[in-house]
């Protein structure tokens, strides 16, 4: 596995510290009116606490850096643990809509919360009642995430709207995708425009200029963001349908199962022949065997989709090193863009 570069751990370590404050005031403030709406946030804290590896808060302090902004301030820390927060917010709902029982190696949100139905023998239907909270903790987190950015300056403001936005949008396409599937490259690119690329890069990234007082620099940005967003997601849409379970959190070929509507995927569809085809159409079925995914797979990499796939991914991060040199160099900036570039195309997990 890559390890996570020094330009990503110490940020990391700022943004836990400032999370942790940002949920001791808030526990404190809800368990004293009723404790239990301590569970939902308390859970949710857990979660943000149980993993993930702080890429958006990287962007935005090394997009803060990059815009003049003083490494060791603690302004960019608003956008930092914003960014962490809305992340939770997608990653909650996201595993409610996919039915995903586990995450990082542990239950999801949901999956919880139905255990908590269940051991207490409540009323209604444990699985409803464990999405319905799995939403609202979603809910909350969304709401936290945008109190971190109270006051800051519009140009902040605009392109948080944007980022919120552009990520609901996605994951709509991503929905309406797994359930028609309707897979094409196009489509799968437009996904990753959205959902991953200005979500994870380009518009933290952005927020952090903004937070300088650079919001001049967004197309520059952007420049080098895209295209290192759609490589971190060729990159995930591998590791969903080859990673390591060990690694991932999750079991080998996961998005398989889901049905996931990705670049790797419409690529092998349109170079299959009719029998490789008759194996593809098993994807998106829930009960695939581990049989099913080694086929999956094999025509994956038969069809050429996976070295394509691996060919691309190259291309794009050469094209988003490149674009590293039209930027401001301050404080060992663009430095640290080059090593989160490597570590985002070389992960593992």
């Amino acid at each position: 596995m890559s390890q996570a570069p020094f330009q990503l751990s110490e940020i990391a370590a700022r943004t836990d510290i400032a999370l942790a404050e940002v949920f001791r005031e808030e526990r404190t403030k809800w368990a004293s009116l009723d404790p239990a709406v301590d569970v939902p946030l308390a859970d949710l804290e857990a979660f943000v606490e149980g993993g993930g590896k702080r890429l958006r808060p990287a962007y935005v302090h090394w997009g803060f850096v990059t815009g003049g902004g003083d490494p060791e301030s603690d302004v960019q820390l608003a956008g930092c643990t914003a960014v962490e927060l809305l992340q939770a917010f997608a990653l909650v709902h996201d595993d409610v809509m996919d039915g995903s029982p586990t995450r990082r190696g542990h239950p999801t949100v949901w999956a919880k919360f139905i255990d908590r139905h269940r051991a207490g023998d409540w009323q209604g239907e444990d699985r409803r009642f464990g999405e319905a909270a799995a939403i609202l903790v979603g809910d909350i987190a969304i709401v936290m995430a945008d109190r971190q950015l109270t006051g800051t300056p519009r140009e902040v403001r605009d392109i948080w709207d944007a980022l919120r936005t552009e990520l609901n949008m996605g994951q709509y396409l991503d929905v309406i995708g797994t359930a028609t599937g309707e897979i094409t490259a196009q489509g799968a690119r437009l996904i990753m425009q959205h959902k991953t690329a200005g979500y994870t890069i380009v518009r933290p990234l952005q927020i952090g200029a903004a937070l300088a007082g650079r919001a001049d620099l967004s197309d520059s940005l952007a420049a080098h963001g895209m295209p290192l967003g759609i490589a971190f997601q060729l990159r995930d849409d591998m590791l969903g349908a080859f990673g390591d379970s060990e690694k991932t959190g999750k079991p080998v070929g996961d998005d398989l199962r889901e049905g996931k509507p990705t670049v790797l995927l419409a690529h092998a569809r349109e170079a299959a022949s009719p029998a490789q085809l008759q194996i593809l159409d098993r994807v998106g079925r829930h009960d695939l065997s581990d049989d099913d995914v080694g086929a999956i797979q094999q025509v994956m990499v038969d069809t050429g989709a996976v070295d394509a796939s691996e060919r691309e991914t190259n291309e794009l991060l050469g094209d988003a090193i490149s674009a590293i040199e039209s930027l401001p160099d301050h404080n060992g900036s663009q430095e640290a863009l080059r090593a989160l570039a490597d570590f985002v195309v070389e992960r593992e997990t």
